[in-house]
Parts: structure tokens; sequence; C-alpha cells
């Protein structure tokens, strides 16, 4: 079947982002003097654990950002007609754990519905737990639910230990004849942790991120590993879609919020005057209104703008698009003052040094004193600030989605989770395992980055170079 690839605006921006990385990259690798606190950071394990973690949600959120739409069956070869639902790659290496729903709620690993309801048995009507049509239906007994489980456990659990060491062996070999030495002396040298990089973390990292696949990818071809909610669609794909929503709000945010802060907050401690004046006031008027009134007045008028245009966007998906996008200009407009503040007060001290005066007075441009002798001496601190706001930015979408003025209700995300799962936790009995599972998620991608921030801040902040 024939695809037509449909791009909306946060897949462009975000490999728009992934380019401008690369040639970031590229540039470091270049220069010493860029690349030394990086070298620092690969050398603290905590720091690179975090990094594994978050290269496995980024790799879901990029093939989540592949998007597509199928070719209808019936329609004609010479004019095809394409499908109005949008797909992902993800969604095609999802497969059957995104098309296989339930008729409601269902339990995590469950056989049964998680309400009792009227059924035909032996020719009688019984109020009893209907079997799922999904999950458990290679089981003819009830008896053998548990122990199927078990055995998917340890199958899963021997072919991550199987695939990890067959990895590592592989990268062992290679990085072996890459130093021209013997295999055995390499492996002697990662037992005895003499290798200049966090081998034994990483390789610990590795290992368990592939026996949880590894489990998660036998127990969810049988089961519904966290259940299903209301309308029977599986917790697990739910979450795992939330991850690109997380991102997106993570970075993109970011690139409204560098440029204001980066070039309002130099420009008011190196001008000073009434140029620092009028910045000064700008951003402590914004700071004085709150900001999640502020998110909310232009989260409904992109809402209202919408609705009053549907004709400039021919799917579900594109209206929810532009709303994540809406949201994420909004909260960068509304989150640059913090870090221009800092920028302000260290360009200050700048401003003051012998090698700037001296440049002012030799008539050098103030372009090439801000750009050659400013800036590069702020960059640490723009650096460390977006590594530790990404967390606070994805904790800010499920805030605001819970209170109704984040992302698309439509659209999978940590916080549309949380907020279906308020009513939910009133059942009785309770559904938590939707709110269970949006936790669980959030969890790791949170602390992944707060720890790899914490690695980033010790290597770039030079107070604190001495830390390990």
């Amino acid at each position: 079947m024939s695809v037509q690839p449909v791009v909306l605006w946060t897949d462009a921006l975000i490999f728009l982002l992934l380019a401008a990385v690369a040639g970031l990259v590229w540039t470091i690798r270049r220069r010493e003097h860029l690349r030394a606190p990086w070298v620092a950071v690969a050398e603290r394990p905590m720091a690179m654990a975090a990094a594994l973690v978050l290269a496995v949600f980024v790799t879901i959120g990029l093939l989540d950002s592949l998007h597509y739409r199928e070719q209808l069956p019936d329609s004609p070869a010479d004019a095809p007609q394409y499908s109005v639902e949008v797909l992902s790659v993800f969604d095609a290496l999802a497969g059957e754990l995104r098309t296989q729903k339930e008729k409601t709620y269902s339990a995590p690993l469950a056989m049964q519905l998680y309400a009792k309801e009227f059924i035909e048995r032996d020719g009688a009507t019984v109020r009893d737990y209907p079997r799922l049509v999904h999950g458990g239906a290679h089981l003819t007994d009830a008896a053998a639910h548990l122990p199927d489980i078990a055995r998917r456990v340890g199958v899963g659990l021997a072919q991550g230990l199987a695939a990890s060491l067959f990895v590592f062996v592989a990268f062992a070999a290679w990085r072996a004849h890459r130093a021209r030495i013997a295999l055995r002396a390499w492996l002697a040298d990662w037992r005895a942790g003499r290798l200049d990089w966090p081998a034994r973390t990483l390789a610990a990292t590795a290992t368990l991120l592939a026996v949880l696949g590894a489990i998660l990818l036998q127990l969810a071809a049988a089961y519904h590993v966290f259940g299903t909610d209301k309308v029977g669609q599986d917790v697990l794909y739910i979450s795992l879609k939330s991850i690109r929503t997380g991102l997106v709000i993570g970075t993109l945010t970011t690139l409204v919020t560098l440029p204001l802060a980066i070039g309002l907050g130099i420009a008011a401690g190196y001008f000073r005057g009434w140029i620092d004046d009028v910045i000064q006031y700008v951003y402590t008027v914004l700071n004085s209104i709150p900001g999640v009134l502020l998110i909310a007045a232009a989260v409904l008028i992109v809402q209202v703008y919408i609705e009053s245009n549907p004709e400039s966007f021919d799917t579900a998906a594109a209206r929810a698009d532009i709303r994540l996008l809406a949201l994420c200009v909004i909260m960068g407009v509304t989150s640059w003052t913090g870090l221009a503040r800092l920028l302000r007060g260290e360009t200050l001290k700048l401003r003051t040094l012998d090698y700037v005066e001296a440049a002012r007075a030799f008539g050098v441009a103030h372009a090439r004193i801000l750009t050659r002798h400013i800036f590069p001496n702020v960059f640490h601190l723009v650096l460390i600030a977006i590594v530790l706001d990404f967390s606070g930015l994805v904790l800010a979408e499920a805030v605001l989605s819970y209170v109704g003025v984040g992302v698309d209700p439509t659209m999978y995300s940590w916080g549309n989770m949380i907020n279906g799962a308020r009513l939910e936790l009133a059942r009785e009995p309770v559904v938590w395992w939707q709110l269970g599972a949006a936790f669980t998620f959030m969890f790791a991608l949170v602390l992944a980055a707060n720890l790899f921030a914490d690695g980033v801040r010790d290597a770039f902040d030079p107070r604190m170079g001495g830390r390990r």
C-alpha cells in the first residue's frame, strides 16, 4: 500500500533542530576548547547512563515524528485517495499494540475486563468478568495465566541478556581492534575500570534497557502490559506515544526562549543605560503577570482561530499539532526572563574586564565584542539552563494539560493521561494504571534529564570543574 508523507510543523522544527545539533557536534569536535568540557561529561558515569536513557526516548520521539497517510484500499490507482488518519513510523513498528483494542478498562496483564457484565454461559445469563478479545486470548485455561506470564518474562530476560552480550562482545572486539590490543587485554581493562570512559556503567545500563525492552516485547505480544483505558486502548501504546509530546515541549520551547533570553539579557548587561532600563521593565512586567493566565488566554485564542478556520487544517493531527506549536511558542515567550536576568548579571561583570575594555578602547565594533568576548564566556550558563529547564518544561505540560489549557485533548500526552485519570481514581474499584503508567514514563524521562543536567553543570561551571 502506498503512503503519502505528511510533514507537520513540529516535525519540520524537530528535524531542523536535529540538523542544528549535528552541526554543533561537528563544530565542537573540531575545536579542542569546546570539546574539553564534553569530554569531562563523558567521564561521569551517571551522566552517561542518563544520556543512554535519553537516547532511547529521543529515538522513540523521532520515529513518532515521521508521519504519513495510508492510501485507501478501494481508491483508484490513477487518482489515489488517502486516509484522514495520520500515522507515524512508530505506529507501523507498534503494529498490533495500536490496533488491538478492548471494550473498556482492563487491568495490567489481565485476561478479563475490569467490571462485571451480563454474559451468556452454558445457556444461562450470569454476571461475571468477560474475557478480553486480545489480552490473554491465546489461553484457554485461567490457571495457565500466571505461568504464561512467568515464562514470557523468563524468555524476555534471556533474549535481553543474549542481545546485550552479543552487542557487547562485538563492541569490545571493535574497540580492541582500534586500540591494537588483544580482546582479552581490553576486557581486563574494562573489568578493572581503567578505560577513560565509564564503560562498566554504560554496559550495565544498556543491559538493563535491553532486558526491559525484551520483556515488554514478550508481554505486549499477548497481553496489555499497562492495561487499557476507558475506550479499550492499550495504555503502554498511549504512554509511548506521549514521549514525542514531552520532547517537543521540552525542546521547541527552548528555540523560542534562547533568542529572547540571550539577545535581551546580554544587551541589557553590555549597553546598560536606557536599554537596560527598558529590558528590565519588560521582564519585570512579564514576571508580575501569572504565567498560567497568559498561557491560558493565548491557548484559547489559538483554539478559537482553529475552530473559525477549519479549512486550513485537513486532518485532526494538523489541528492538534498547531495547538502544540502554539503552546511551545507561548511557554517560550513567558519563560525567558530567568535566563535573561542571569545573563545580564554575568555580562555586567564581563564588560568591566580588561580585555573587553581594551577592545572597546581600540574601537572594536560592539557586535564583534559581543560575539567574540561576551557570548563565549556566558555560553556555559546558557547550556546549563537548557538542560536544567528541560525537565521543568516536561512537567509544566503535564500541569497545563491537567488544568485544561495544555495540548489538544485528542493528542497523546502524559498530561492528558493524568487529566483522564482524575475521574478514574474516583471509581470503585479504582482504575490506577493509567496514572501509574504516566508517572513511570515521566519519572524516567525527568530523572534522566536531571542526572544528565547535573553532569553538564559540573563540567561547564568553572566553580564546579573539580567535582566528580
